[in-house]
């Protein structure tokens, strides 16, 4: 079992004086409880984990029992500190409020417990932490799987990440295709869907939502207007419903829109978005063909080789800080802009013969961005793309 970066970072912090709150969130299924259990079992000093997933949401009084438990064993044990960590705590209705009033009560008592919080619908956890405990936390967001990790656990090759994507509690069943693209679909998408937007969110229409995600995940990697989308969709709806909607998959770690480039930040936000996937394994889970089939069609392969490229650059956006976009202007394209503090980067992933070029010499007269890469087989390719930080292409 490997050790993802994010948990020295965190038994760094868990190791210093009493000072934040530590929330951990991110999309399920990337090993936050796992990295957490694995802390746990690092540190010396005394700890609890509980999980509020089988807890139900009204129930306030439980978040407030397990404190005041912790509370008395520090008491009675003179302990001189304590780690209590909570999973799931989501789950609770208004856990923020309550949390601040037992994190300011210890503060004021100088009752030494630490706190991690661990939470999978970013959404609500962000929601919570702005509303009620501002100044009080600091946050770990763990991404889904790179390449580097799935070929250092499990020696993986990138044209096995570019199809099976970064889900490593698929990884043993790869050898059964039908099998591996069940359990994406039953046990990994089924269950984000349910419990970190239909269950903790009002969806009016979630026939439309779940369609727009198949139909997002399918056209990962490409431009298309939600008028388009509404012209492919059964379910009723309009294109700001569909934003929003794309919106919340997107706090689940699942699916979101790249916006267009522009020099205004509302033409950003009124493009077609470009779909894109967060795990190549959304993509590849809700098409017909396999992989042995899709290797031997060159547009149909470069356009999965995109798709994981772009899955790449969205996880270490949220992970790194910076932006990303597309570009379009007539038929000038180039598949990814990225900027941070001002420095703009231009990506262009070649992954056919065919498929021109034009769009990189153009956005640099019009924009002059720092830099501009063109991704082939020629100079840099893909598969060295995928083990690139993306921070050093500034």
């Amino acid at each position: 079992m490997i050790e993802r970066s994010e948990l020295q970072v965190l038994k760094k912090r868990i190791e210093e004086p009493r000072r934040f709150i530590q929330v951990v969130m991110g999309p399920r299924h990337v090993g936050k409880t796992t990295m957490v259990v694995q802390l746990y079992n690092q540190l010396a000093l005394p700890s609890s984990f509980l999980s509020a997933d089988a807890v139900p949401a009204t129930n306030v009084t439980w978040l407030e029992q397990v404190w005041d438990a912790v509370r008395i064993k520090i008491k009675s044990q003179s302990l001189n500190e304590y780690l209590l960590i909570i999973d799931e705590i989501q789950k609770i209705s208004n856990w923020s409020e309550t949390v601040k009033k037992l994190w300011d009560e210890d503060s004021r008592n100088n009752i030494p417990l630490k706190v991690i919080l661990l939470g999978s619908s970013s959404l609500l956890l962000q929601k919570g932490l702005t509303e009620s405990l501002m100044g009080r936390f600091e946050t770990i967001y763990l991404t889904h799987w790179s390449f580097s990790e799935m070929h250092k656990a499990f020696g993986w090759d990138e044209e096995t990440y570019a199809w099976f994507g970064g889900y490593p509690g698929s990884a043993e069943l790869i050898d059964d295709e039908p099998r591996w693209k069940k359990y994406v679909k039953d046990s990994l998408i089924e269950t984000s869907i349910s419990k970190d937007v239909l269950m903790l969110t009002r969806i009016d229409k979630p026939a439309l939502l779940k369609n727009l995600f198949e139909l997002g995940c399918l056209y990962s990697g490409q431009i298309l207007s939600f008028t388009k989308v509404l012209g492919q969709l059964q379910d009723a709806g309009n294109t700001t419903t569909l934003s929003h909607y794309l919106n919340l998959l997107e706090t689940a770690g699942l699916l979101c829109g790249i916006e267009k480039f522009t020099a205004g930040e509302l033409r950003k936000r009124s493009s077609s978005p470009k779909f894109q996937v967060f795990n190549n394994a959304l993509l590849s889970a809700q098409m017909g063909s396999s992989r042995a089939d899709e290797v031997l069609i060159p547009s149909n392969w470069g356009r999965v080789v995109e798709s994981c490229l772009g899955s790449y650059l969205v996880n270490q956006s949220v992970k790194s800080d910076f932006s990303i976009y597309y570009w379009r202007e007539r038929n000038n394209e180039v598949d990814f802009i990225l900027e941070m503090q001002n420095k703009l980067v231009a990506i262009e992933v070649k992954s056919t013969v065919s498929k021109n070029t034009n769009g990189l010499d153009a956005f640099k007269q019009k924009f002059n961005p720092q830099k501009i890469y063109l991704i082939d087989n020629k100079g840099l390719s893909w598969k060295e793309f995928l083990k690139i930080d993306p921070l050093e292409l500034f």
